[in-house]
């Protein structure tokens, strides 16, 4: 039996990593039952090294979810090691297709999803805003919410950061983001706004923006970010060309 230490009512069992295949299976699921067995016991957790395919395997077959990474939890024989730390509560279903959902959900990858405007005026000037934080532009919008929708992450960013309405109209671009500057990839997302007949109506909140200025196409791409610059091109092309165009890192795909 893996051993088990238990304080205020969480189980916590400790891995024997010697351990591997269905041994190791065998011996998560009893561990498992073992620590359920106290009444007092509502939360059960077990750490993880990340290569170690077969506990982390044991643990998805036996209900467990994954909550996060430790970072540098372990010392071993190379280093400082990550580990991950799976729980199971007295609640969780352990069998059946929510059970395998449930852990599915927990360890499969969730990208952030960024959404953004392409914004002009009479002029055909691009509405780009200076931000407090950075020293590159960026268009209207921002990183949505755990649950929100594109459309509503648009809408929310767009009254809180400028005290406006604006109308969501057509996808113009999706971009798959690399990691950068410490952000793991995410997915962005650019939607046609329109033409803003009155450009004062935008009233940046002075926290998170601190000036909207109206640039031609060229201008307003080198006020921003390298690889920002290929969205906004594409953005453009896009709505001229009634089309969706797919980029990578900026890159037009297809």
């Amino acid at each position: 039996m893996l051993p088990i230490t238990i304080t205020d009512g969480v189980a916590v069992v400790t891995l024997d990593p010697a351990r591997s295949g269905a041994e190791a299976a065998a011996a998560v699921q009893a561990a498992r039952d073992a620590a359920l067995a106290d009444p007092e016991v509502h939360r059960v957790e077990m750490y993880v090294t990340a290569p170690n395919r077969d506990y982390r395997r044991a643990l998805h077959q036996a209900g467990f979810r994954l909550d996060g990474v430790a970072r540098a939890r372990r010392r071993t024989a190379v280093g400082l090691a990550d580990e991950w730390c799976y729980s199971l509560l007295r609640s969780d279903p352990i069998e059946g297709r929510e059970a395998f959902t449930a852990v599915m959900n927990s360890v499969t990858a969730r990208k952030r999803v960024i959404a953004h405007l392409l914004l002009t005026d009479s002029q055909d000037r691009v509405c780009i805003l200076q931000t407090t934080f950075k020293p590159d532009f960026e268009l209207p919008g921002g990183i949505l919410e755990i649950g929100e929708s594109p459309r509503d992450g648009l809408l929310r960013e767009v009254r809180e950061e400028l005290d406006h309405t604006v109308e969501v109209g057509r996808l113009l671009v999706v971009d798959w983001l690399v990691p950068y500057l410490g952000w793991e990839d995410a997915v962005e997302l650019i939607f046609d706004a329109g033409t803003l007949t009155d450009p004062h109506l935008l009233r940046p909140d002075g926290r998170e923006i601190e000036a909207v200025h109206w640039l031609g196409l060229t201008a307003a791409a080198a006020r921003m970010a390298p690889f920002a610059q290929g969205r906004l091109h594409a953005a453009w092309s896009a709505r001229q060309e009634s089309q969706t165009f797919y980029l990578e890192g900026g890159t037009r795909i297809s």
